[in-house]
């Protein structure tokens, strides 16, 4: 039998539910020989059952801790177990397509770049023929002004239909990739000390990409290996908690407060406004059948200013109610 050169690492992004349906899809689209080392943060007792079964059925190495991890945590704890060339880390909310790893590696291969990553789609469960590209390589780099840093970023092609730019899309180097899924170099990671564990929620594929590049690492974008993120529509019950605290006000404001001082940008910056603010509206997807329901009922416009002051409210009473951030170590 071949020898494994990756390693799959899957971690969890921002909920659970979906665990089902992202592993089995690892199985069915992949193959070429590969270990699969699963990091369960305290997973509901569904979730925690089926992992323990598949386990044992596929004969993958399952970790498991008995509280909430956030996303870099996860991959350090599965990093340090990983004895391969390379390691693929991908979430528990993704769907892959077939030959996803082949191509994630052969880039590695034929560029020698110390990170690759894929084309990342959006979908929705049970609507995974979406063609609405995620992300398609990325920009990412400081800018001065009048004294003042900031950082740019721009997700390429963003938002677009796949096959209306499919020609344009070339393996080439790029400058940011997600963390959805993404390869790196064994090697390489481990000498650079693993991912940062002082960003809980924004900022951790930014600060990785800038530090990747400050040690003249390349990073590559692999067209041909193309991820679905699916959207966390509709959360089951237990899911509700970890979700609250991965995109909780004090694990985004210490995760942006500490990537500012670390890259010496402005306080100011575009890049923590955007940020912090991408977060607060994604947090509240998990009102969208309250939402939606409301709306009909009360013949409500989605942007009015009384919708929007009752979602926050909502929004506010599901955090105090579910996230315990005592019990987290941060």
């Amino acid at each position: 039998m071949l020898i494994p050169e990756v390693t799959i690492v899957v971690v969890q992004r921002e909920r659970f539910s979906y665990t089902q349906f992202s592993l089995e899809g690892i199985y069915q689209h992949t193959n070429i020989p590969f270990k699969l080392i699963y990091i369960d943060g305290n997973s509901p007792q569904p979730i925690k059952q089926y992992l323990e079964v598949q386990s044992q059925v596929k004969g993958f190495q399952l970790i498991r801790q008995e509280k909430y991890l956030s996303p870099n945590q996860a991959r350090n704890l599965g990093l340090s177990y990983v004895d391969t060339k390379y390691v693929v880390f991908i979430d528990n909310d993704v769907q892959v397509t077939a030959n996803w790893l082949e191509n994630l590696v052969q880039c590695a291969q034929e560029t020698a770049a110390w990170v690759v990553g894929p084309l990342y789609l959006d979908g929705i469960h049970g609507k995974l023929d979406n063609q609405n590209i995620h992300m398609a390589g990325g920009i990412c780099e400081f800018q001065e002004q009048e004294g003042k840093r900031n950082l740019r970023e721009q997700r390429c092609f963003a938002k677009n239909l796949l096959p209306a730019v499919k020609s344009q899309l070339q393996q080439s180097p790029t400058q940011l990739i997600e963390f959805h899924c993404f390869l790196v170099q064994t090697d390489v990671l481990k000498q650079m000390g693993g991912f940062d564990e002082n960003i809980f929620s924004l900022g951790e594929e930014s600060d990785f990409c800038l530090s990747v590049r400050a040690m003249d690492g390349a990073i590559y974008f692999a067209p041909n290996s193309i991820v679905i993120y699916v959207f966390p529509i509709p959360l089951k019950w237990y899911d509700l908690r970890y979700f609250l605290l991965r995109w909780s006000d004090q694990w985004n404001k210490a995760s942006l407060n500490y990537f500012q001082k670390k890259w010496n940008l402005a306080p100011e910056a575009r890049f923590m406004t955007v940020g912090y603010n991408w977060a607060n509206r994604h947090r509240l997807m998990p009102l969208q059948p309250i939402q939606e329901f409301l709306l009909n009922l009360l013949s409500w416009n989605l942007h009015s200013p009384r919708y929007m002051k009752f979602r926050e409210f909502v929004e506010s009473m599901l955090n105090r109610l579910f996230v315990k951030h005592k019990q987290q170590k941060i």
